[in-house]
């Protein structure tokens, strides 16, 4: 299987099920991802997003990502227990995964263990530090500061 390089772009945070969600789209080309696709995510988002805790400020970040191929993919990331991310995973257009056909806007949720795929994996690192120099090193937590602070646009990186 070759490498591909991909587009990260960013969008702003939006409210979903009491958390504040940041977003992220991976595409094969740096072109959005269609309007039908992104609203039936969205749409799926609320099932994939735990009740806010208590424990950690009510906060996500989601990676919506456009295959190359009929696929759709969305990676929901929230923050639970203070310091630890919980992820649940759902897509669309795949019958592999159980997908019930191959329209990309019919998103059903993964019971796979899945984290996400090498093209999806960037915001990870940088949503880490995130956290931590805005909600967890800071006397009291900058919700609003970790909202803003965001993984640049750009190519996902290859084997660097």
């Amino acid at each position: 299987m070759a490498f591909t390089e991909k587009y990260l772009c960013t969008h702003g945070p939006i409210e979903v099920a009491g958390r504040k969600v940041k977003r992220y789209h991976i595409v094969p080309v740096s072109a959005e991802i269609e309007d039908g696709v992104q609203k039936a995510a969205y749409d799926m988002l609320p099932r994939l997003l735990p009740a806010p805790d208590g424990e950690a400020p009510p906060a996500s970040f989601v990676v919506l990502h456009r295959g190359s191929d009929i696929g759709a993919y969305l990676c929901a990331y929230s923050w639970v227990w203070g310091n630890v991310i919980e992820c649940r995973t759902a897509a669309a257009g795949v019958p592999f995964l159980c997908c019930p056909d191959e329209d990309p806007e019919r998103f059903a949720e993964l019971a796979r263990p899945w984290i996400g795929c090498v093209w999806e994996l960037p915001p990870l690192g940088h949503e880490r530090s995130a956290w931590v120099r805005h909600v967890l090193a800071p006397d009291e937590p900058d919700l609003p500061g970790y909202l803003a602070d965001l993984l640049p646009e750009g190519k996902t990186g290859g084997a660097e």
